[in-house]
């Protein structure tokens, strides 16, 4: 850990003595970092003033990147932060940070430990999180445990989504867009003048991209394609400067399609492959040998434009709506009152042929082309009171109450729809019914139409939550510089659920969760000087207990909690020119949520003999420790850059093997655990030139942002014993990554109204084309090979935007 923080170090002097001479050859211009305002601790506050490590990228930022939605930040902008698609999916998102990143949250009865919240209001599902982004302000990325403020699910930090509201002035913005991959976008913003107390505003947006990996099955859809639309109505109602009430009601509708996955290699073990006569006698290959593969089916070491078989391929669709309230009064200078009201609901049918080549074991005649399908629905209501003041110069504090409930519920199969032919040569497509009105529907003879799927799980759950919290800043009289914060928050979590049918089966297995608990927070912080201020943390968060919806059993699990120690530093240096913020921490895990694959034996069980995943905490303390910085600089008054880095070290203890008879593992046995999608180092860096082009201005930014190789999947079992236990435990790597984005603007065009202005961009995302893999599996090392998925190729396009 040393060793990086001095390279922390290293960088953060190398940065200020580079910047130095230019800097100084500047200082009569006024050019200096703009200050950056963040409401992480329930009041608006200065970025360098408020002891918290936060990470923020606003507005501006998000169109130098092209950024459209969540997804877009897998490249890295934030290193501590980590987003990725669930199962290569892009109907559901994977959000961590610090090494807190759930394996499998997609579910009804699990949740993450990164709490994401739009204009105050948690949003509890992964399924939805990239719907296309409405008017941005600002996105706020809360590092470290955030439970005395934020509270349940925010174990590893929180990202605070906040929007523009309506001005009461009349203006907007127009955007129009397009670019290679057949992609377009639109957005209209459009703000209508105040009418006596009441202004109103209309977001609408389109973003659409055709698929990068093409299906040659045709009128089938191809992979990593997306139609993002959105529109949102906002009012605020102020009848006095004491009273406002602002409302907003949106809804998303997002059709995509998930990346490719592809075969990586085949036979990694050097099995005997069977002859074709072989497989014709008897599909299963005995131990220590292994089917051939179609000759249709190509290992792939690098991005596929096209898959080799053509298959069904319908678009997920998610949608997503809701209404958020906010309500402030301002009782007195010394206390303001607060309400905000949250409804929100989120529909997703998933719909992933993206294994038809790399997942899918060859034998003659045979069903393949596995169509994971899921229909899951939920809808939430939240609602918080807060009570913001001062008592006095010296006593700043945030106090309130939170209610939360929602009800979930999901459905999911796996029908086949492709048939090899007897050779592996050719394929036909199934129907869409399967063998519908011959007999009863089996996994053998289902559809992928409704009324025709064998259900291979359908879960419901409900959870509610209520909190209490207070926190306190005392700075004292006689000590201005010495700022102590003390907090805490009471939360009672109450869930309950039933999964009604396992593996075509009617079931009733049912579970019921309560748990109170407390989370405290110290935070000691000193102003060294106006513009160097230190501090030091103690807190607390929490992910909360659940249920597995992919088990045999849906047992209860408890809730995983962590304890967070961070000291930082935020410094503002050579006259607001160089900003430098550190920040160095270790938590302490107890209670890991660990899945473990499991085979089950259980005589009568609906999933006898079938893989399952079973969800335990695990004993013994996980350790993760960590360092980051962020140094932005002011180099001269037309160039500006910035650089952040995060190192994270993630040691899990084994967890003993919980389950018997079914594997290589005994019972008890330390079975190794691994964090997904955490590279031990990451980092981003940009550079961004302005300068003035007669009456118009000029702008460039370019962006790179690396990550280590990381973990995508906890331990697998890649291979099948002779007796039918599940064998050798493997964890596999994805790739470092190393993409880079531009931007080229040309800023003022005047359109022939002294209010109307233009500006025309020119953009590139993964401009170098770089090609990386993301998500890898071992899971059918021992029956065909690994399989992956791959960035997005490059993309590229023009965009005009007006205001006026």
């Amino acid at each position: 850990m040393m060793k990086h923080l001095m390279t922390t170090v290293a960088w953060t002097c190398l940065a200020a003595v580079i910047s130095t001479p230019a800097m100084a050859a500047e200082a009569d211009t006024g050019t200096t970092l703009e200050e950056v305002v963040v409401t992480a601790t329930k009041s608006e506050t200065n970025l360098q003033k408020t002891p918290i490590a936060i990470s923020v990228m606003s507005a501006e930022a998000m169109v130098d990147r092209h950024a459209g939605s969540l997804i877009s930040l897998q490249d890295g902008a934030i290193p501590s932060l980590r987003v990725a698609p669930f199962e290569s999916r892009q109907s559901a998102l994977v959000i961590g940070i610090r090494g807190i990143v759930p394996f499998d949250a997609n579910q009804t009865a699990r949740d993450q430990g990164v709490g994401v919240y739009i204009d105050g209001v948690y949003m509890a599902r992964p399924q939805g999180l990239n719907a296309a982004l409405f008017d941005l302000e600002r996105v706020e990325v809360l590092r470290g445990p955030q439970g005395t403020l934020f509270g349940r699910n925010t174990e590893g930090g929180a990202v605070s989504i906040v929007t523009k509201g309506p001005s009461g002035v009349f203006g907007g913005r127009m955007t129009l867009g397009v670019g290679n991959y057949g992609s377009y976008n639109a957005e209209v913003h459009q703000d209508f003048a105040e009418i006596g107390d009441l202004s109103f505003k209309v977001d609408a947006l389109v973003q659409h991209q055709d698929a990068t990996t093409k299906n040659p099955m045709l009128g089938q859809a191809g992979w990593n394609q997306f139609n993002r639309k959105g529109i949102r109505l906002s009012a605020v109602y102020q009848p006095t400067d004491k009273f406002s009430a602002a409302v907003s009601v949106d809804y998303a509708h997002d059709q995509n399609t998930p990346f490719f996955s592809q075969l990586l290699n085949y036979n990694p073990y050097g099995k005997t492959v069977r002859t074709l006569a072989q497989v014709t006698a008897a599909a299963a290959a005995p131990a220590g040998t292994i089917n051939p593969l179609s000759p249709l089916v190509k290992v792939n070491t690098s991005r596929q434009t096209v898959s080799h078989i053509g298959t069904i391929q319908q678009p997920s669709l998610d949608e997503t709506g809701g209404l958020t309230a906010i309500l402030k009064y301002e009782v007195s200078p010394d206390l303001e009152l607060r309400s905000i009201t949250g409804l929100h609901a989120v529909g997703t049918n998933q719909f992933d042929n993206s294994g038809i080549e790399a997942r899918n074991v060859f034998a003659p005649n045979s069903n393949f082309g596995r169509y994971s399908l899921s229909d899951l629905y939920q809808r939430q209501m939240s609602q918080e009171f807060q009570a913001i003041g001062n008592l006095g110069d010296s006593f700043k504090f945030a106090t309130g109450l939170y209610y939360f409930k929602e009800h979930v519920k999901e459905s999911a199969g796996t029908p086949f729809t492709n048939v090899w032919n007897a050779d592996g040569t050719a394929y036909t497509i199934r129907s869409a019914y399967g063998s519908f009105g011959t007999g009863a529907i089996t996994s053998a003879t289902q559809g992928w139409q409704y009324g025709t799927r064998f259900i291979q799980r359908a879960s419901r759950a409900e959870a509610i939550s209520y909190a209490a919290f207070f926190n306190g800043t005392y700075t004292p009289a006689s000590m201005e510089r010495l700022h102590l914060t003390v907090g805490g928050r009471v939360t009672k979590d109450e869930r309950n659920g039933t999964l009604y049918a396992v593996a075509g089966k009617a079931t009733n297995f049912k579970f019921d969760y309560s748990k109170s608990r407390f989370d405290p927070l110290v935070n000691l912080a000193y102003d060294f000087s106006d513009d160097i201020n230190l501090y030091a943390k103690f807190s607390t968060g929490y992910r909360a207990g659940g249920a597995n919806a992919r088990s045999s059993t849906f047992q209860a699990f408890d809730a995983e909690e962590v304890k967070a120690y961070e000291i930082g530093a935020k410094m503002d240096l050579l006259d607001h020119r160089l900003r430098v913020n550190l920040a160095a921490y270790a938590m302490d895990r107890d209670n890991t949520q660990t899945d473990f694959d499991n085979v089950d034996t259980t005589p009568g069980s609906p999933t006898l003999g079938a893989h399952t995943e079973e969800t335990r905490n695990s004993p013994g303390t996980s350790k993760i420790k960590g360092i980051e910085a962020d140094i932005t600089a002011v180099i001269s008054e037309n160039w500006k850059a910035g650089l952040s880095y995060a190192y994270t070290s993630v040691k899990i203890p084994a967890a003993p093997f919980p389950f018997t008879g079914n594997t290589d593992v005994p019972l008890g046995a330390p079975f190794p655990v691994y964090v997904v999608f955490t590279p031990p180092t990451a980092a981003s860096a940009y550079v961004d030139y302005t300068r003035p082009v007669g009456k118009l201005t000029f702008k460039a930014h370019l962006d790179a942002n690396y990550a280590d190789a990381q973990y995508a999947f906890q331990a697998e079992f890649a291979d099948v014993s002779p007796t039918g236990k599940l064998v050798k435990q493997v964890a596999v790597k994805t790739d470092s990554s190393f993409i880079v984005n531009g931007n080229l603007t040309l800023a003022d065009i005047n359109m022939g109204n002294g209010d109307t202005s233009a500006s025309l961009s020119v953009w590139a995302r993964n401009l170098l084309n770089e090609e990386h893999i993301f998500r890898i599996s071992a899971a059918n090392r021992g029956t065909i090979g690994d399989y992956g998925n791959f960035n997005a190729p490059r993309t590229y396009g023009v965009e005009l935007r007006v205001k006026y």
